[in-house]
């Protein structure tokens, strides 16, 4: 298989992510997004280190630590919101940040008085 087939794969795995990311609001949806981006990375990795037939086998290693990596991420993306849900009742990135601009104000007032 040419190299350019899992690179193009990747590209389009990569740019999904891209618009999940800039596009969608739910926090779960931009963890998915977050993990698709990665996949396009662990595809590069593993396409290039076959293209390469060196024998060492350092992208299959550095893809291993990005799966890793992936998954403290998504272990702590999911705590991050499940504390949201629990807390506000919803997992909408915007309206998260809206929230804690109006908690830092009201903080704010609370302790000029």
């Amino acid at each position: 298989m040419p190299l350019i087939v899992p690179l193009l794969l990747a590209v389009v795995l990569f740019c999904i992510g891209v618009y999940g990311v800039l596009a969608r609001r739910n926090a779960i949806t931009m963890l998915m997004s977050f993990e698709l981006m990665l996949n396009a990375v662990n595809l590069n990795l593993v396409a290039f280190d076959a293209w390469r037939l060196d024998g060492l086998a350092t992208g299959q290693t550095l893809a291993v630590f990005v799966i890793t990596l992936a998954a403290a991420e998504i272990g702590l993306g999911l705590a991050i919101v499940l504390l949201l849900f629990r807390g506000h009742g919803h997992v909408d990135a915007d309206s998260a940040r809206d929230l804690v601009e109006v908690d830092a104000v009201q903080q704010e007032k609370g302790a000029a008085t």
